[in-house]
This record gives C-alpha cells, sequence and structure tokens, in this order.
C-alpha cells in the first residue's frame, strides 16, 4: 500500500496550528499519561519525636493533631485521590475524544472549532472508549498477578524448605521479571496499535466496543506496514521533543544538586529556587506536552482515516474495472 506519510505529518501539523482549541484537548488527554501516585507505607513506630528541638511549637502541635487522628486523615487522603484519580480519567477520556473528533472536523474543511460544542460531542464516547481503555489494561493486570503470584510462591516454597537460600532467591526472581517484561512489551505494542484503531472506529464511526476491537483489528492486519511505520515515526519525533522540554528541569536541577553537594547541605536558597523555577516550568512544560499530545493523536487520526478510506474504496474500484 502506498501510503503519504509527509502528508499526514504536514497535515496533522496544519491543523493543530489553524485550530488552537485542539491544545486544550491536548492538555486534558495528557493528564492520563502520568506517573501514578504512590502510597506511603506504615509499620513500626507512628509516633512522632516531640523532643525534636528544631521544631517550632506550632509545627509540633499541628504533628500530634495528625498522629491523633491520623486514621481520619487517611480516609480523607484516599478519598481525595479517589476523586482525583475519577476526574483525570474522565478527561484525559474526553480529550482523547475530542482529539479525534477535532481532527475529523479539522481535516474536513470546518472554518472553526468550539471547545464547548467539541467537548459536549465527545462524551456520549466516553464509555466505549474508556471501556476500550479497560480492555487494554486487563492483559497487564493479569500478566503481572500472575508473575507476582508465581515469585510469591517460589519465595515461600525456598524459604520452607529451610535452606536458608531467600536471599538468594530473591535475587533470582529478578530475571524471571524482566523476562516476562522484554515479553510483554511486543505484546502492549501490537494490543496498543489495535486499540488505536479501535478508538478512532469508536469515534468516527460509532461503533459498539466489541466490533470496534474487531474493526481494530482488521484494519491493523491489512495495514500492518503504514501502521508500524507511523508509530515508530511518532515515537521518535515524541522522544526528541520530550528531551528538548526536559531540558530546562536538567539545567535547574543539576547545579541545584552541584550546589547542595559542595554547601554540605548547609543552605537551602538553591533547594527553594529550584523549587520555584520547577514551579514555573509546569504550566509551560504542560502546555508543550499538550500540544505534543494533539499532534500525535490528530496524526493517528489522520493515519486511520486515509487507510480506512483506501481501504473501503477498494473494492469499490475493483468492481468497476471489473
Amino acid at each position: 500500500m502506498n501510503f503519504n506519510f509527509g502528508e499526514v505529518l504536514t497535515r496533522a501539523w496544519q491543523i493543530i496550528w489553524k485550530h488552537k482549541v485542539l491544545w486544550i484537548f491536548g492538555i486534558l488527554a495528557s493528564c492520563g499519561r502520568g506517573g501514578g501516585g504512590g502510597g506511603n507505607g506504615g509499620g513500626g513506630n507512628t509516633g512522632f519525636d516531640t523532643q525534636s528541638p528544631d521544631l517550632p511549637p506550632q509545627v509540633m502541635q499541628w504533628l500530634q493533631t495528625i498522629e491523633q487522628n491520623i486514621q481520619t486523615y487517611i480516609a480523607i487522603g484516599v478519598a481525595v485521590i479517589c476523586v482525583i484519580w475519577i476526574i483525570t480519567i474522565f478527561l484525559s477520556t474526553i480529550g482523547k475524544i475530542g482529539l479525534i473528533r477535532g481532527t475529523s472536523q479539522a481535516d474536513e474543511n470546518v472554518e472553526k472549532l468550539i471547545f464547548g460544542q467539541l467537548f459536549s460531542e465527545s462524551t456520549p464516547y466516553f464509555w466505549r472508549v474508556l471501556g476500550l481503555s479497560v480492555i487494554l489494561g486487563l492483559p497487564v493486570f493479569i500478566f503481572a498477578l500472575t508473575v507476582a503470584i508465581f515469585a510469591v510462591f517460589l519465595v515461600l516454597g525456598i524459604a520452607g524448605s529451610g535452606s536458608g537460600n531467600e536471599p538468594l532467591a530473591a535475587l533470582g526472581i529478578i530475571p524471571l521479571v524482566i523476562g516476562c517484561v522484554c515479553l510483554l512489551i511486543p505484546v502492549m505494542f501490537v494490543l496498543r496499535m489495535i486499540f488505536r484503531q479501535a478508538e478512532r472506529a469508536v469515534v468516527l464511526e460509532n461503533m459498539a466496543v466489541l466490533p470496534s476491537l474487531s474493526r481494530g483489528w482488521e484494519v491493523f492486519r491489512a495495514n500492518l506496514g503504514p501502521i508500524i511505520v507511523m508509530a515508530i515515526i511518532l515515537a521518535i519525533l515524541g522522544f526528541i521533543v520530550g528531551l528538548i522540554i526536559a531540558i530546562p528541569v536538567f539545567l535547574v536541577v543539576f547545579p541545584t544538586i552541584f550546589a547542595l553537594a559542595m554547601g554540605q547541605g548547609e543552605s537551602y536558597t538553591p533547594l527553594i529556587f529550584m523549587g520555584v523555577c520547577l514551579c514555573l516550568y509546569v504550566p509551560v512544560a504542560l502546555v508543550l506536552q499538550g500540544i505534543v499530545t494533539a499532534y500525535t493523536e490528530s496524526a493517528w487520526t489522520l493515519t486511520y482515516m486515509r487507510i480506512t478510506k483506501t481501504q473501503d474504496e477498494t473494492p469499490e474500484v475493483l468492481e468497476a474495472n471489473a
């Protein structure tokens, strides 16, 4: 199949540059791509050291209040995390849908994209696209759970034998985990490519979840070469732009670490300066990442539109020539 990669990549940039409202949807879609939050481990002595001379009385009183109501604060923290997680999932899913619909409309020469209209048009597809995301995450969850259970039983079995080789057994699990991850990477790549097509089948062709998966597999299988090449191109572009976005962070963090090392931690001024600079740069990085996401999703949408248009027209052309 003769696929014009240059036309798709150029057109994607033209669309997101003309319709900058797609940057907002790119920022929303980027919400779900950050690292997840971690929990704090408990155990041991949970009390605070009330003998510390470095803390003012107000701080010590605040710490004691937290200690006395630790369960309440934990419950509030978990609830806040859950609310943020739900909002993040909603916004990232709507952002992705908005990018798909917006790119499709812009490619059909719509003069102006309106945020509110595009947002409301995206909501009917929310549950189906979210369902696809859940289905995509199931293989990873099942695979990770299986490896974890196997590793736990392996360690418990060696520990029960009383051989004293528990540390060696724990180290022996590391190559197993690395091997499983290496096996999972190509599988997830293929699944991700199929699900990218399925998401666009849902939004652009108004399909249900299971038919969209079938459609995604059909499109991926029939256009393996163009899809893989496009994935490589966008991955390289994303990597390069990601490094460029990270350069200001490196320019602030590494000198700060060097200054703290030279000063042996006697002054926290470099650390405060680094924190202020990073806080100021976060909105800039968020916008830049939103633009990258908007471009990537637009390119994938145009790829799907070009591929399926050619694929769907091929039988008609063959019939006409016959």
